[in-house]
C-alpha cells in the first residue's frame, strides 16, 4: 500500500510540475469539440461553407474509391446555408470524369477548402442533382456574381469550346 501511495503521489506531482494533466484535460477538450463540430455539421445543413470560395467535392468510382475535387461553389441565397433544405450549385464541362462518377452516383460528400484542395472543415454528405432549365441558368448567375470577373473570362474562352457546361445543384444528404 505504501508504494501505490508513494506511486500515486509522485504522479500526482508529476501531472502538476509538468502541465501534463492539463494537456490531457485540453485534448480531451479539444476531442469532444471536434466530435461536437461534426455532428454540427452534419445537423445544419451546409453552414460550415458559408465564407468560402472553394469545395471539395469527393465522388466516388464504381469501385467505391473516392476522388477529391476542388470547386468553385455558390450558395443559393433564398434558404438559409444552415437549412436541410440548402443548395449549392457548382459547375463543370460535361464530359469529365467528375460528371460520369455522379451519374452513377449521386452520393457525394463535400468540405469546404482551399484553391489547391487542401480541406478546411469538416466533411458533409451531400446529393448530387442535374439541373437543367430556369434552375440552371440561376445557378450561373449565382456564381457569376460570386465569381466576377473570373468567371466571366472563363466563359469567354469557353465560347470557342464546343464542350457543354453542366450546372450540379448539391442538396444536404
Amino acid at each position: 500500500m505504501l508504494a501505490n501511495s508513494l506511486a500515486s503521489a509522485a504522479q500526482k506531482q508529476f501531472f502538476e510540475q509538468s502541465g501534463a494533466q492539463n494537456h490531457l484535460s485540453r485534448s480531451l477538450c479539444l476531442g469532444y469539440n471536434a466530435v461536437h463540430r461534426i455532428a454540427m455539421a452534419a445537423s445544419s445543413g451546409f453552414a460550415a461553407f458559408s465564407g468560402h470560395k472553394y469545395l471539395s467535392l469527393e465522388t466516388y468510382k464504381k469501385s467505391g474509391e473516392a476522388v477529391r475535387t476542388p470547386v468553385w461553389f455558390a450558395a443559393d441565397p433564398a434558404v438559409p446555408l444552415d437549412s436541410s433544405a440548402a443548395k449549392i450549385f457548382i459547375y463543370t464541362i460535361g464530359d469529365t470524369a467528375k460528371v460520369k462518377r455522379m451519374r452513377n452516383n449521386p452520393r457525394v460528400k463535400i468540405a469546404p477548402c482551399d484553391m489547391r484542395g487542401n480541406v478546411l472543415g469538416p466533411w458533409v454528405d451531400a446529393q448530387a442533382e442535374f439541373v437543367t432549365g430556369e434552375e440552371a441558368g440561376r445557378g450561373m448567375r449565382l456564381l457569376n456574381e460570386k465569381y466576377f470577373p473570373w468567371k466571366q473570362l472563363l466563359g469567354f474562352f469557353a465560347l470557342f469550346s464546343r464542350r457543354k457546361r453542366i450546372v450540379i445543384a448539391l442538396h444536404p444528404a
